[in-house]
């Protein structure tokens, strides 16, 4: 049987091009704040994981039933229904900066926002500095 490739993998799309497709205008400009956010965090430039996620840094896992791959630090994709962030946000350490951070929803290690505008862009920071610091020391 064949191994299922990885359909998120990075690629050489411009990150700055897909987000200036973004709609609405608002949600582009967020989504460009949030990549300045992830690159002063990180000091790494961005990539497009697929067709619409934006990562920042790589690490290669594999699982105990042989399948492996690579897979992005931390990023964000903008979705039709919400900006989603994926910063390991499940940690239950984040609570105190989760509770100060404003209007959001977290499911399984995502992190949902309507807009930045409804959050504390700090906190915000704060929780992108604690889910690439996890992801670094969990996978070098």
């Amino acid at each position: 049987m064949a191994k299922a490739e990885a359909k998120t993998k990075p690629n050489e799309v411009s990150v700055k091009d897909f987000l200036s497709k973004v709609t609405p205008e608002q949600k582009s400009k967020d989504c460009l704040e949030i990549a300045d956010i992830m690159r002063s965090v990180t000091k790494l430039e961005s990539k497009m994981w697929g067709p619409s996620i934006i990562g920042f840094g790589q690490y290669h896992y594999k699982y105990d039933s042989g399948h492996e791959g690579d897979s992005m630090l931390i990023g964000f994709s903008p979705r039709k229904a919400n900006i989603t962030l994926y910063v390991n946000a499940s940690n239950p350490d984040y609570e105190p900066l989760l509770g100060k951070l404003g209007k959001h929803k977290v499911s399984g290690s995502c992190l949902h926002i309507n807009k930045l505008s409804d959050v504390d862009a700090k906190v915000l920071k704060e929780i992108v500095k604690a889910g690439y610091k996890a992801m670094k020391e969990k996978h070098g």
